[in-house]
C-alpha cells in the first residue's frame, strides 16, 4: 500500500516579528549571563499558501489507500468449502474427487460440472440423474426417457452407441472408437436400437476395355465388399443387453441412392444369428425393413430355437415367404416366444397352415401379426380352426390378406356356427383385426360381439381373480363355473 498525508501545523508567527523577538532575547540573555554558543536554528518546512477565507483554521487529516492487486475487493472471503468445492470443480478432470465428499457437497460439485467431461472420467463415478439429464438435453432436442426405463444415464449411453453404430463405415472407421466404450457403458445399455447401417466406401470401378452390356441384374453384385458392421464382439460384452432393433439401410441417401445401400447380405446374416444365439439376456429381437428372405429368415430363426429368454420376434416388411413362415412356425413350439410379427411379408396359405397348426398347440404366444400378406382364405380359415384349441392367444391380425366372406362366415354363423362357439369358450382373445378384407357388415358384428364378451370376462377376471380360481386353489367359496 502507498500512504499519502497532508500535514497541517498550527500558526507561526510572521518572519519578521520573529526575528525581532530572537535579537531582543539574546540581547537580553547576553547581558545578564555573558557569550553563550550559537544554537542551530530550527528549519520549518515551507507550507504552501492558503487560498480562500479561513484556510488558516484546522484542517482534517485526509488518507488515501491504493490496492496494488487489480482483483482485490472490499467482498466478505468465501467460506473454506466453498473455495474447496471450486477447486475440485475446476479441477475434476485430473483430479475426480465425489465419494469422500458429504452429500450436500457432492450435490454442489455435480451441480457445478460440466456435461463435457470426458466419458471415462464421469461413466463409472456419478449416478446423479440430474448430471445424465443435463448432458442429454444439451446433446439431444428431444429426449424421451421413457423409451429407456426411465434413466437418464442409460439414455445417454444407449444413444450415445447408436450414434456411433450408425456413423461406422467398414474399413474405413477404427473399431476401437466403439469397442474402448464397453468397460464404460457395458452395466448401462438394455437396448440397441439402429435404423441405419453404413455399407464400406467403394471406390470407382476402373474402366473397362470393349463393350459394356447393361442387362446385369441387380442381384450380381459382389457382396462380400458390402457386409456392414459385425456386432458379435459389442454384444458379448453388453452383458445386460434385452433389446437389439436393427435395420440394414442408409438415411437420407438423397440423390446417391443406390440398391446396395440396401443389402443385408449372407455375412451379415450369419454373423447376426451367431451374435443373438450367444446373447442369452436377449428377450426382444427385431430384423425390419432389411429385405430378409427365405434363406436369411431360416438361418436367424434356427439360432433362435429353445433360446432361455427370447419373448418377441418382428421380422415384418421383409420378403420372407412360405418357407420362413414355416420355420417361424417351428419357433412357437421351441422357445418361449410370446409376440411374433410377420406383418408386410409375402406370406401365402401353405404358410398360414403351418402357422395355424402351431398356434393350435400353442400355450404361450399372445401376439399373432400376419396383416399385409396374402393368406387368403383358405389361410384365414386355418387360423381360424387353431382357435378352438388356443387357450392364450388375445391379439390376432389378418387385415390386408385378401380375406372375403368365407373366412367371415366361418368365423361368424351359419356354416361357421361351431367355431364361433368355439370362439365363445376362447376367453382369451381380445383383438381381432380384420381391416381391408372383403367381410359382410353382419359377420364382423357378430365377431365383435365374441370379442366384447372376451373383454368383459378379461376384465371381471381382473378384478376378482380369486372368484375365477379353481376350487381347490380357491381360498373363497367354490365356484368353479364363474
Amino acid at each position: 500500500m502507498q500512504e499519502t498525508q497532508t500535514i497541517e501545523s498550527p500558526s507561526i508567527p510572521s518572519r519578521s516579528s520573529t526575528s525581532t523577538q530572537d535579537r531582543s532575547s539574546a540581547v537580553g540573555q547576553t547581558s545578564s549571563t555573558g557569550p553563550q554558543p550559537s544554537k542551530p536554528t530550527p528549519i520549518i518546512p515551507s507550507l504552501a499558501k492558503s487560498k480562500g477565507p479561513g484556510s488558516g483554521a484546522g484542517v482534517r487529516r485526509m488518507r488515501r489507500i491504493i490496492a496494488e492487486d487489480a482483483e482485490w475487493s472490499l467482498a466478505i472471503v468465501p467460506l473454506l468449502t466453498e473455495l474447496c468445492i471450486q477447486h475440485i470443480v475446476k479441477n475434476f478432470q485430473n483430479n475426480p474427487i465425489l465419494k469422500q465428499l458429504l452429500p450436500e457437497h457432492q450435490k454442489k460439485v455435480l451441480s457445478h460440472l460440466s456435461p463435457d467431461l470426458p466419458l471415462a472420467v464421469t461413466a463409472n463415478l456419478i449416478d446423479d440423474e440430474s448430471y445424465w439429464r443435463r448432458c442429454c438435453t444439451q446433446r439431444w432436442p428431444v429426449c424421451h426417457v421413457d423409451n429407456h426405463g426411465g434413466s437418464w444415464k442409460r439414455m445417454f449411453f444407449e444413444l450415445h452407441l447408436e450414434n456411433l453404430l450408425k456413423h461406422f463405415i467398414p474399413n474405413t472407421t477404427d473399431p476401437a472408437v466403439i469397442l474402448n466404450l464397453l468397460p464404460l457403458c457395458r452395466n448401462y445399455v438394455r437396448a440397441i436400437r439402429v435404423d441405419q447401417f453404413l455399407p464400406p466406401v467403394q471406390l470407382p470401378a476402373p474402366p473397362r476395355g470393349g463393350d459394356q452390356s447393361d442387362s446385369g441384374s441387380e442381384g450380381e453384385m459382389e457382396e462380400p465388399t458390402m457386409d456392414h458392421y459385425q456386432l458379435d464382439n459389442l454384444v458379448a460384452g453388453l452383458s445386460h443387453l434385452e433389446e437389439l432393433d436393427l435395420v440394414y439401410g442408409v438415411k437420407d441417401c438423397g440423390m446417391n441412392f443406390e440398391w446396395n445401400l440396401f443389402l443385408f447380405t449372407y455375412r451379415d446374416c450369419h454373423s447376426l444369428a451367431a451374435t443373438i444365439k450367444a446373447c442369452h439376456t436377449l428377450k426382444i429381437f427385431r430384423l425390419t425393413r432389411s429385405k430378409v428372405d427365405d434363406d436369411k429368415a431360416r438361418i436367424l430363426i434356427r439360432s433362435l430355437l429353445d433360446h432361455p429368454a427370447l419373448e418377441e420376434l418382428d421380422l415384418s416388411h421383409n420378403l420372407i415367404g412360405d418357407r420362413g413362415a414355416r420355420a417361424a412356425a417351428k419357433l412357437l413350439s421351441h422357445s418361449r416366444l410370446r409376440v411374433l410379427n410377420l406383418a408386410n411379408n409375402q406370406v401365402r396359405a401353405p404358410g398360414a397352415h403351418s402357422l395355424a397348426h402351431a398356434l393350435a398347440h400353442n400355450s404361450n404366444l399372445i401376439s399373432l401379426n400376419l396383416r399385409l400378406n396374402c393368406i387368403e382364405d383358405e389361410g384365414g380359415q386355418a387360423l381360424a380352426h387353431a382357435l378352438h384349441t388356443n387357450k392364450c392367444l388375445t391379439t390376432l391380425h389378418l387385415g390386408g390378406n385378401e380375406l372375403s366372406e368365407p373366412t367371415g362366415t366361418l368365423l361368424s354363423q351359419d356354416g361357421g356356427k361351431q367355431l364361433l362357439e368355439g370362439m365363445s369358450d376362447n376367453k382369451t382373445l381380445l383383438e381381432f383385426d380384420l381391416r381391408l378384407s372383403d367381410i359382410a357388415q353382419e359377420s364382423q358384428y357378430l365377431i365383435g360381439q365374441a370379442l366384447c364378451a372376451n373383454r368383459e370376462a378379461a376384465r371381471q377376471r381382473a378384478l376378482n381373480p380369486s372368484h375365477f380360481m379353481s376350487p381347490v386353489t380357491a381360498k373363497g367359496p367354490e365356484n368353479p363355473a364363474g
